[in-house]
């Protein structure tokens, strides 16, 4: 009865599947769509229609408990929610019986029962039959309440975990509702979600969310707030996301076991039903980070068994049924799974075509769970000392003028009459300070007096008093939610391209669509500092570390270093240098470079800046910069939007590029140390890491967070360290515009523009060893 273990693997691995039971029916009765039911401790199905076996999961060689009471075929099951007492809920066309100490008929004549379930306490159970969904107490044959509403069959019905009278059902008219028990009445009600029906439900009390997954393949997570009228926060496609990810193993040289394999020329494309879902609980090898941040779910489809991350929303493994020989049923018409304390999960299935019971059992090995290979693990922190062939050792060294010597004029002879020598007429220079000649003042003296003492410096006092610049940042601050200030940059619509505040978070820096860049203060009052010069929109705009400079870069092909208060620019990068627009231009490496993107390539600097002006030749600027060199990407695309930290000594630059890819640039060996193909479905318009900030103090790991976003595609949040998207964000509306995001300074919350005149801003759960 109990196969060996089957993983597809080679014979020194552990196998990962093992069917632990196999039946087949000598009677012809259907069970393709019978809800089974699975626990920790038991298995329960039915047998010929009208009897119920169950089974023990952790003695397979016991024989089965058969239990009677049916006239009709049984039709669902389900277990409760406690274990102790263990209840049994069973449903047919004739009764609706609960199994406890004694056999208990609590309905009669419902029709045919497509779900039950138990609520927390184990005192009322929803039948859903046609339409029509019944609320019954447990003990006795006394409805409680009738729900009708729904305009098709009610596929799936699920109590709220945290609160035993909110009630929550699927329907094949493709929609859900939230039901009040206690008024019977609707507090919520969704839209058609898809063309498709809703086929399972699943709500999770860890997370106050609501799973949803349809016969197309289509998986929707809906937070629940306090007033229940829940908003999507996830959708996923397991089609798409299972071809991402077949991609992406097809361009690795090792092939996962247990995965989806290349496709044959004679495939046939096939949806992928949600038959079931089930939680699934920290992945019995998965990194501390996975297990803080993972949510993960087991997802049971008419072929195959995902473990998918809401998240993140990519699929953490994959297990084809039919890679597994020993397996008996390859096409599942119905699921129950249920993972055990013993890192294994296990399942119980029905076969759609003949009358056969599988039960199985399975334990996803380390390798399924472990981060991207890399020789080391990426961080933004530096683990080592720069090489001697790194481009960060690169130095300015500027050239002395060579002394001129003057040669001296002998005085002339005098050999006849005194000869006047007239001066020429010299060009008249007024300068920015006129120095009187002295001809005006009284003649003065320098008198000593005898008891004059020198002052000690020590005990000058300064003239203005020194303020703390470095106050406690609040932490425990909400989020702002009230608009405090609104200012027009403009009389004409001008858009505002990009904007950024200073390292104290006194000034804000505005990019606008005309060419021009506007210096605010924080709280916007006052008039602003006009910065102009550019010749088209401006792209990025960024803050030196010591806030004494400014670079702006642009469509012209020209990038700009302006000095605080002062509108003229102290130097101009651009002419031959590029040949396509400056995406992208910061400081960099403590302000001792300027990295620039053009084109496909990175751009690294090194500049001198230099306040002295001949008033004559006042456009020849002083000041320089010298190419230390260019780091293409190793597509070759163009790059869209870079991102790197300034404020300490890092190594790490990320570049996203027009093929929706994402590269990693280690500039101590300048070159490409790590990429991300395909990050998003369309290209990456803006990318931001988590810099923090030297009013809040965070640990170590949280610098490897970074965020990208593509329209349409909503916003990802990513892992340096593993070079794995953690979790995606797709409550804001972005389908045209390219909205920027951003960290907060502790953080803990990520903000995001929104094509429907909102701010989005949302708190992230434990990454690492903090709580975003």
């Amino acid at each position: 009865m109990a196969d060996d273990g089957d993983s597809c693997l080679e014979d020194d691995q552990v196998a990962i599947v093992t069917q632990k039971l196999a039946l087949t029916m000598t009677s012809p009765t259907p069970i393709s769509h019978v809800q089974l039911a699975c626990c920790s401790s038991h298995s329960a199905f039915p047998w010929h229609g009208n009897e119920l076996w169950v089974y023990s999961n952790t003695d397979f060689g016991t024989k089965p408990l058969k239990l009677v009471g049916h006239h009709g075929n049984i039709s669902a099951l389900a277990f409760g929610t406690r274990q102790n007492p263990l209840f049994l809920c069973s449903g047919s066309n004739d009764y609706i019986i609960v199994l406890l100490f004694q056999a208990v008929v609590i309905g009669t004549s419902l029709g045919w029962v497509q779900h039950l379930s138990l609520c927390p306490q184990n005192d009322k159970a929803a039948v859903c039959s046609g339409a029509k969904t019944y609320i019954l107490h447990t003990q006795n044959e006394e409805p409680i309440i009738s729900l009708s509403g729904h305009l098709g069959a009610v596929t799936a019905a699920e109590f709220c975990p945290w609160a035993g009278h909110i009630l929550v059902s699927t329907s094949e008219d493709r929609t859900f509702k939230v039901w009040d028990l206690r008024t019977e009445e609707i507090l919520y009600q969704s839209a058609v979600l898809s063309a498709f029906p809703l086929l399972s439900l699943f709500i999770s009390d860890e997370r106050r969310q609501l799973v949803i997954g349809s016969a197309n393949g289509q998986v929707w997570s809906f937070s629940i707030p306090d007033d229940y009228r829940c908003r999507v926060v996830t959708r996923v496609d397991l089609q798409k996301v299972e071809q991402r990810r077949l991609k992406h193993m097809e361009g690795s040289p090792d092939r996962e076991p247990g995965s989806v394999r290349g496709e044959q020329a004679d495939s046939v494309e096939s949806s992928q039903p949600v038959l079931s879902i089930s939680p699934c609980s920290a992945l019995p090898n998965s990194s501390p980070d996975q297990e803080r941040g993972g949510n993960f779910y087991w997802i049971g489809s008419s072929d195959s068994l995902y473990v998918l991350d809401l998240d993140a929303t990519e699929l953490r493994t994959t297990l084809l049924l039919k890679d597994y020989p020993n397996l008996t049923i390859p096409i599942v018409g119905s699921w129950a799974i249920y993972q055990g304390d013993k890192d294994k999960t296990v399942c119980l299935i029905s076969s759609p075509f003949t009358p056969t019971i599988a039960l199985f059992e399975v334990e996803v090995p380390e390798y399924s769970f472990s981060p991207c290979p890399l020789e080391e693990i990426l961080s933004v922190i530096p683990s080592g000392p720069l090489l001697p062939e790194s481009p960060l050792n690169a130095v300015l060294v500027r050239r002395e003028a060579p002394k001129v010597s003057v040669p001296t004029q002998k005085p002339a002879k005098k050999t006849g009459p005194e000869v006047k020598v007239l001066l020429k007429d010299q060009p008249l220079t007024f300068h920015h300070r006129v120095k009187s000649s002295g001809y005006t003042t009284p003649p003065w003296a320098c008198t000593n007096k005898a008891n004059s003492q020198k002052k000690n410096p020590a005990l000058i006092k300064p003239r203005r008093k020194i303020r703390c610049i470095f106050p406690e940042y609040a932490e425990d601050r909400p989020v702002p939610t009230v608009l405090h200030t609104q200012v027009n940059i403009a009389e004409r619509p001008t858009p505002v391209c990009c904007l950024q505040y200073s390292g104290d978070g006194k000034q804000i820096l505005c990019g606008l669509g005309n060419a021009s860049a506007l210096l605010y203060k924080s709280t916007l009052t006052g008039t602003p500092a006009v910065y102009t010069g550019h010749d088209g929109p401006i792209n990025t705009v960024n803050w030196s570390f010591d806030r004494q400079w400014v670079i702006t870069s642009a469509e012209d092909r020209t990038a700009r270093v302006w000095p605080m208060g002062n509108a003229e620019p102290i130097l101009i990068m651009g002419g031959d240098r590029f040949s396509k627009p400056v995406k992208s231009a910061q400081f960099y490496y403590l302000d001792k470079f300027l990295l620039l993107s053009s084109g496909c390539a990175l751009h690294l600097y090194l500049y001198h800046l230099d306040l002295a002006r001949d008033d004559i030749k006042r456009y020849n600027q002083k000041s320089l910069s010298k190419l230390v060199g260019k780091f293409k990407m190793s597509s070759g695309t163009d790059i869209t939007c870079t991102s790197a930290i300034n404020q300490l000594y890092s190594y790490i630059i990320l570049a996203a590029g027009v093929d929706r890819s994402v590269e990693v640039f280690d500039m101590n060996v300048g070159h490409v140390c790590a990429d991300i193909p395909e990050a998003h479905t369309r290209a990456v318009h803006h990318i931001t890491q988590n810099q923090g900030s030297m009013f809040s103090s965070q640990a170590p790991d949280l610098y490897s967070l970074f965020l990208t976003s593509a329209v349409t595609d909503g916003l990802k949040l990513w892992d340096l360290r593993t070079l794995r998207c953690v979790r995606r964000y797709e409550g804001h509306t972005n389908r045209c515009h390219p909205c920027s995001s951003a960290f907060s300074a502790c953080g803990r919350y990520i903000a995001t523009g929104s094509e429907d005149n909102c701010a989005g801003s949302t708190a992230s759960a434990q990454i690492g060893t903090q709580v975003l």
